[in-house]
């Protein structure tokens, strides 16, 4: 996917996630569309196209989530490579396979970002953070099913025809 593709999408997507939490009443749990974005840019975008992507996404989710800035940008950025690294040694073709991956990089982003949230709060504890994580997990791989096909339409119409200019 292209970079102004994936951060309207992204932006898009984070828009769908507050309405459907604020209307569902989610107090623990959240969907966390970003990292399935991200994710999908792990398996199928370039270094630096999905780096870039990565770090929009993860800004946008700053801007949006009213945690320390820099965080999600960070995390974003990590999970992605991480990602990577790890879409070297597995095979996600499917949506079922997509989505126990884009659980996995929800747990690691999730756990991460609770740790680092310990790190910068002064008082009270990270526990319900960590109380909500299965519904959140759940939440992400449901959206990463449903969202998988929408990823490869725009994949494949970013596609570039073979040409003499390529």
């Amino acid at each position: 996917m292209k970079f102004l593709v994936t951060v309207a999408l992204a932006l898009a997507l984070l828009t769908l996630e507050s309405v459907f939490v604020q209307q569902v009443g989610l107090v623990l749990g959240r969907v966390d569309v970003t990292v399935v974005l991200v994710a999908f840019l792990a398996l199928r975008a370039t270094l630096t196209e999905g780096a870039c992507s990565a770090f929009a996404v993860g800004y946008l989710l700053d801007l949006m989530s009213g945690q320390p800035t820099g965080l999600f940008t960070f995390l974003a950025v990590f999970t992605f490579l991480v990602g990577r690294l790890v879409a070297s040694f597995v095979d996600v073709r499917g949506p079922v396979a997509f989505a126990l991956f884009a659980m996995g990089a929800d747990l690691g982003h999730s756990l991460l970002s609770t740790f680092f949230t310990w790190l910068t709060v002064k008082e009270g504890s990270t526990a319900p953070l960590l109380a909500g994580m299965p519904v959140q997990l759940a939440l992400t791989g449901l959206a990463a099913l449903l969202l998988f096909p929408l990823f490869k339409r725009f994949e494949v119409a970013q596609e570039r025809p073979a040409g003499l200019l390529r």
